[in-house]
């Protein structure tokens, strides 16, 4: 989770994140050399005092300057290209979940079983450690296991968002879309509705706690 003082990403609670990470890195130390470079050019051609009256064009500098950047934008395209890839749909998720958005608050539904069914609103600072961040119900989901995510909306939009998963996926009215995640390891993590959906748009935290199956299948029958 976000924390003071950091200026980072979040780690990686998904092989889809740990990959956006890469990739962030991939492409920040590509901008970083083409800066340095541009740089140093500009601050060498501010104190150069020679100048060639005479140079109307140059084949070889301009075949550079074109060939370069297509090179460069070659190795940003085949890590994007790959990440595109990861980002699709699983194909055969063993958990469904429905999220529902409402005013100011969300509503889970566990699609594979009966009547297990919950609201999860922000709890009070009182009584969590994480001010504005912690829920009184939690999402609890196994690790290690695809997982179907449907969202929709009961009102306004909203965006149902978790950071350390690599998961944005917009809670529209009338309409149902999905994206399917797996975690990699056991801990909480924490999003929140990350569309403008009202006054209390601060204050309709996610929570997922990521647990074993064996407790999953025993929070399940103490459900």
């Amino acid at each position: 989770m976000a924390t003071w003082s950091n200026f980072g990403l979040q780690d990686g609670m998904s092989p889809l994140m740990e990959q956006m990470i890469f990739f962030h890195d991939h492409t920040l130390m590509i901008l970083i050399m083409i800066t340095m470079m541009v740089g140093y050019t500009m601050v060498s051609l501010t104190y150069n005092n020679l100048i060639n009256r005479y140079l109307l064009e140059g084949q070889m500098i301009e075949l550079l300057w074109t060939i370069i950047p297509a090179i460069t934008l070659v190795f940003i395209a085949l890590p994007s290209l790959k990440l595109l890839y990861l980002l699709d749909e699983m194909s055969n998720p063993s958990i469904t979940i429905k999220s529902i958005g409402h005013q100011w608050y969300w509503s889970y539904e566990y699609s594979d079983f009966k009547n297990l069914e919950f609201e999860s609103y922000m709890s009070l600072y009182e009584k969590t450690k994480f001010r504005l961040l912690d829920v009184d119900n939690r999402i609890i989901l196994p690790f290690l296991i695809q997982i179907r995510m449907l969202v929709c909306s009961m009102d306004v939009i909203h965006s149902w968002t978790i950071p350390s998963l690599g998961v944005k996926l917009d809670a529209l009215p009338g309409r149902l879309n999905q994206m399917s995640f797996l975690m990699s390891r056991p801990g909480l993590m924490f999003g929140q509705c990350s569309e403008i959906c009202g006054s209390n748009h601060s204050f309709m935290p996610i929570v997922i706690e990521s647990i074993s199956m064996e407790k999953f299948v025993k929070w399940l029958k103490s459900y």
